[in-house]
């Protein structure tokens, strides 16, 4: 999971502002110009997608809550003005200090290749205004992580970063970096699905051998179908933290 990009001092006051989801802020020609909040997650180059959220700040934090039925954005940022929360474009976390304005949101001056950089370690929490599929603006802000939950169920590849996980009755979309661990009930990380007999499985059947995301991404390459597994995830900003492997398909 992610690093929190955060390490503030609880003493600033505290303050809230009501839940907002979408507005519009403006508009050029006929196409108005629309704000939402969520977590930005990088589709490759300047893509990004995002889920609609409603965001209340209190002081300095966001909290996103989801929206019943909302639909996922893609966005291209190739010439958006980019804002974060850090003292400096390079920072990967705050590290004590942070760059707000007085409604949180990010204020340092960068630039879309920095975004493109912050991405890379996972999603961000944002406020993004866009015009179409075109990012106008994007703040980086400060938000509140909900807590981790496992679950078993059913993942199948989307793509190298994301799968689809049903369990419990419904299914999430949920993306991966490589800090999400796997582990496997195979001899070999860089085996395929369930090969073999399961020589690192635990007693519940689950993988116990460490391996990588990358190694989780080639695996599942070598499936057409859903296979079982038990996951961790963020609910939420629905990130995965780690895999396993479960003896028995579905």
């Amino acid at each position: 999971m992610r690093p929190l990009v955060f390490a503030i001092a609880l003493s600033l006051s505290a303050f809230a502002v009501p839940a907002e989801a979408a507005e519009a802020t403006g508009t050029t020609g006929t196409t108005a110009t629309k704000a939402v909040y969520g977590w930005a997650w990088s589709t490759g180059g300047t893509g990004i997608r995002i889920t609609p959220m409603a965001a209340t700040y209190r002081k300095p934090l966001h909290t996103f809550k989801a929206i019943p039925g909302a639909r996922e954005l893609r966005l291209d940022y190739a010439k958006a003005a980019f804002r974060r929360v850090t003292v400096a474009c390079d920072l990967k976390e705050t590290e004590g200090r942070v760059a707000l304005d007085r409604k949180g949101l990010g204020s340092t001056v960068c630039g879309p290749g920095d975004l493109t950089a912050d991405l890379a370690f996972g999603p961000s929490a944002v406020r993004v205004e866009y015009r179409g599929t075109t990012a106008v603006k994007i703040n980086e802000v400060l938000a509140n992580r909900p807590d981790p939950r496992t679950a078993r169920g059913t993942v199948k590849r989307i793509d190298d970063t994301t799968v689809l996980f049903t369990g419990a009755g419904r299914t999430l979309k949920l993306g991966y970096t490589n800090l999400m661990t796997f582990g496997r009930t195979t001899r070999r990380c860089g085996d395929g699905w369930l090969a073999g007999k399961p020589v690192n499985a635990d007693r519940h059947g689950l993988g116990k051998k460490p391996c990588q995301s990358r190694d989780f991404t080639k695996a599942l390459k070598s499936v057409g179908h859903p296979v079982l597994v038990q996951v961790d995830y963020a609910p939420q900003v629905n990130e995965l933290s780690g895999v396993r492997e479960v003896f028995g398909d579905a």
